[in-house]
């Protein structure tokens, strides 16, 4: 794959059945005219997809419960999200909202009518509602408290989410505005008699509360209830037949939210009755379940589980508490990746992505699409394992490229720390690939799908075990003959970032260059300038400053001497661009040949889902430093 084939991936995203009508919505990235398009596609019992939708970009389908109608979002021309509406059986769509800063997935209640969404209310004067008033000449944000802004979002203080009703066969759709308050309201859904919207919302309706609950909304109007007091969050819920209700959540006390699995939890809903404590279905240590919506079938209820690098449709039983992983029925995907996935009258279907492709809709039996097409030059991954130092297992992966070699090495560490790498289809990695390089995915201490132990690993011990398990990986990748120990490179986003900055300075001996791309480099101030850090910071690394600083990049910068780029996104406000401006001048002022590339009007999350043309110059950029330092 080379950087301009990002052009050619076509990836399904959110998927929607009704006994023999299955839409997708297909997204790409469009390079000629910087932005994302994509439409809704029709999936045929037997056929090729056909085009169901032909706005810029059409997402989020859902099938109303009659079958009669399909209501999904669509954004022209670089304007916002706004839900709209159509029959079925195909003709016009027709918008349901107007607002200033769009609306979310919409969810059909069960009477085929209505329709609950979320959206974000921006405060009278500000984000265009005064057309005079530019983002510069508005007044100044009052902020009285830790949680004010949000990576990729921006300020949040003066544009919260809040829950929304609208008519969708009304005459003229007027969108009902359901909560108020300085909260956060997400993933709605109804009660099975319409009565109600259930969403999970801060603790006490504290937006300041990291904990989460589920409140039930009067779809006629009134103050949110408390119907579920979770362990420490709760989200996506589903009610059942018989009174109650699922959801996933995390247990956990304070501020320490870091690295817990997410499980699957069952309640009685009491509305009005007071809050209930659920029942956690799925054991806390060996399952961790992706952030989609449970689906329930005959058998259970199916959710999505990252296991060893893959995320797996695994079904749960709905009788037992605690089940663990290995008495959770696979379903599918294994050696995959499982995006989206839904279920109608015993059929299953989802969205699986595969080391060669982005994804593709399969079933239990097999691939229904071919979006994406064969992409010249992808190349398979292999599973590797070694033993750390203190003899803790560790396990990876290798990409070659093609011929024999030997071929110079990218150890690629992933973002988190509590992720992973894993059998998904990974741009980089193919385009290294194909560029003719080795690539070393490590999942060391530290990252999800292992266990909850694993991914707590490293608390308070960031650059320890985690660092011992990236370097056993490598060296089991260097003994193969197909890769070069003299022409080895590090790199990584993130928590990627900051241990490619960590192993620079304790093991850059071992490095030709390195790539350290919106990285963590200082707790001390990633603590005040990220959105997050206020309690990231405390729960990794402990209250301690001198602590922090010991496991902080930049306070052994000194150590670091090989040629090294720091890369960042202006508006980057989870790894704030501090972080790589105060590394950048104590490299520089050491004398070492550093590099500072920045990219303007970029987040986080600039690799995965930043500008296309952005994209394409990042890779670019990649592959001209690799040239020069791994020649």
């Amino acid at each position: 794959m080379r950087p301009e084939d990002l052009a050619l991936l076509h990836v399904p995203g959110s998927i929607t059945l009704h006994e023999d009508l299955l839409l997708v919505g297909v997204a790409r990235p469009d390079l000629e005219a910087d932005a994302y398009r994509g439409g809704l596609w029709r999936l045929p019992q037997d056929g090729p997809p056909v085009q169901f939708t032909f706005g810029d970009h059409d997402s989020m389908p859902r099938i109303s419960p009659d079958g009669a109608w399909v209501a999904f979002l669509r954004a022209n021309a670089g304007d916002r999200p706004q839900l709209h509406v159509m029959p079925t059986g195909g003709g016009e769509a027709r918008p349901l909202t107007d607002l200033p800063l769009g609306a979310g997935a919409p969810v059909w209640a069960p009477d085929s009518r209505r329709i609950a969404f979320v959206a974000r209310v921006p405060e009278d004067g500000r984000y265009g509602t005064e057309k005079e008033v530019s983002a510069a000449a508005e007044a100044p944000r009052r902020i009285t408290g830790f949680r004010y802004r949000l990576d990729d979002v921006g300020f949040t203080l003066d544009r919260r989410p809040a829950l929304y009703m609208v008519d969708a066969l009304a005459d003229v759709p007027q969108p009902v505005r359901l909560t108020d308050g300085p909260y956060d309201v997400g993933s709605p859904n109804w009660t099975l008699d319409g009565e109600h919207v259930l969403v999970p919302a801060n603790r006490d309706l504290d937006g300041e509360s990291l904990h989460t609950d589920l409140y039930a909304v009067p779809a006629a109007g009134g103050a949110p209830i408390l119907v579920v007091h979770s362990d420490g969050s709760a989200g996506h819920p589903v009610a059942l037949p018989g009174g109650d209700v699922l959801y996933l959540g995390t247990a956990f006390s304070g501020i320490n939210s870091v690295a817990r699995n997410t499980g699957l939890y069952r309640a009685p809903l009491r509305i009005g009755d007071g809050p209930a404590t659920g029942v956690r279905l799925t054991e806390e240590e060996s399952v961790d379940i992706e952030p989609m919506l449970p689906v329930t079938v005959e058998d259970g209820v199916l959710v999505a589980v990252r296991v060893r690098g893959a995320v797996e449709l695994r079904l749960v039983p709905t009788g037992a508490p605690e089940t663990p992983l290995e008495k959770l029925p696979l379903v599918l995907g294994e050696q995959a990746d499982v995006k989206a996935f839904t279920a109608y009258d015993g059929r299953v279907v989802a969205v699986v992505s595969t080391p060669e492709s982005p994804g593709e809709v399969v079933t239990p039996d097999g691939t229904l699409t071919d979006f994406c097409g064969p992409l010249a030059g992808t190349r398979p991954l292999q599973e590797i394992t070694a033993v750390s130092a203190d003899g803790y297992p560790v396990h990876g992966w290798l990409a070659l490229p093609e011929g024999e070699g030997p071929h110079p090495v990218l150890l690629n560490v992933h973002g988190g720390p509590f992720h992973h790498h894993g059998w998904g289809f990974l741009d980089e990695t193919q385009v290294y690939a194909a560029a003719g390089y080795a690539v070393v995915l490590p999942n060391p201490r530290g990252s999800a799908g292992y266990g909850q132990a694993h991914g707590q690993a490293v608390i308070g011990a960031f650059g320890t075990v985690d660092t011992d398990d990236v370097l056993a990986l490598l060296d089991a990748a260097l003994a193969r003959p197909e890769c070069d120990n003299e022409r080895v490179g590090v790199m990584g986003g993130s928590y990627g970032g900051f241990m490619t900055s960590w192993l620079a300075a304790h093991h850059g001996e071992r490095f030709k260059a390195a790539w350290s791309e919106r990285a963590v480099n200082a707790w001390d101030s990633f603590t005040g300038s990220s959105d997050i850090g206020w309690f990231f910071t405390e729960a990794y690394c402990g209250p301690d400053v001198e602590a922090q600083r010991a496991m902080s990049p930049l306070y052994h910068a000194d150590r670091i001497d090989l040629p090294f780029a720091v890369v960042h996104s202006e508006e980057d406000w989870r790894c704030p661009v501090e972080q790589a401006q105060r590394m950048f001048v104590a490299l520089r002022r050491n004398g070492v040949p550093a590099e500072f590339l920045l990219f303007p009007g970029e987040g986080h999350e600039l690799s995965r889902s930043g500008r296309p043309r952005h994209r394409l110059q990042r890779f670019e950029a990649v592959l001209e430093w690799w040239s020069r330092h791994l020649a």
